[in-house]
């Protein structure tokens, strides 16, 4: 199997994997926003693929999303893809400039930043629409809802995807998906930056609980 064909296969797996993750892994936060992992892998296909790629997971996710589970029709598909790719593209973009662990971390951050700041805005203008509210109203939730949540859901996005990263392309490598000059020796993620990446998850998760009145 050439390169191209095995980024094929590579980037409709993760495809796969991405819309199987919405659908059970979907946990309501606060509202009507909830959490689900999409994002983490659509990260990880743009890590080895670069930002095109992530662009392209998103769309047909989202797309399949829209006709299966979504109860916001076609303004929650292009949220999820500004979403998405806000956070997928950004780190992809980073990293393909910097192909190393220090560009992968930076990218991701980058990305959680990206997309708070576009989400913010976007729901500012399309979350009126789907609420069935005025834009005061929404105004008023911008700062106790809307921003919490996406800094809770980038958070997670970006230490999750540290994590996994390095054993997803040490799994395809010895599946053969990846192709030897895939960069899984650049991509080590020292202990620090692990005890980090479980710090962020611990606290986003008391944060999720917090804000969904739980703790």
């Amino acid at each position: 199997m050439n390169h191209k064909a095995k980024e094929i296969s590579v980037t409709g797996m993760l495809c796969a994997i991405a819309y199987g993750a919405v659908v059970v892994g979907r946990i309501p936060i606060v509202l009507f926003l909830k959490y689900d992992p999409k994002d983490i892998i659509i990260a990880i296909s743009g890590l080895l693929f670069g930002p095109l790629t992530s662009f392209f997971v998103a769309f047909i996710v989202s797309l399949a999303e829209m006709f299966t589970i979504s109860e916001t029709g076609i303004l929650g598909f292009i949220m999820n893809i500004i979403s998405s790719c806000s956070f997928a593209c950004t780190a992809a973009f980073v990293y393909k400039r910097k192909h190393m662990s220090s560009g992968a971390i930076t990218g991701l951050l980058c990305g959680w930043g990206c997309m708070v700041c576009v989400m913010l805005l976007w729901n500012y203008l399309v979350a009126p629409l789907y609420m069935g509210c005025s834009r005061e109203a929404v105004i008023e939730l911008l700062l106790p809802a809307f921003l919490p949540f996406n800094l809770i859901k980038g958070g997670l996005n970006t230490a999750i995807t540290l994590l996994l990263y390095r054993p997803a392309i040490t799994a395809l490598r010895y599946s053969h998906l990846a192709g030897p000059n895939q960069p899984a020796e650049k991509t080590g993620i020292n202990t620090g930056v692990i005890s980090a990446a479980f710090l962020m998850i611990a606290t986003c998760i008391l944060l999720a609980l917090s804000l969904s009145g739980i703790f």
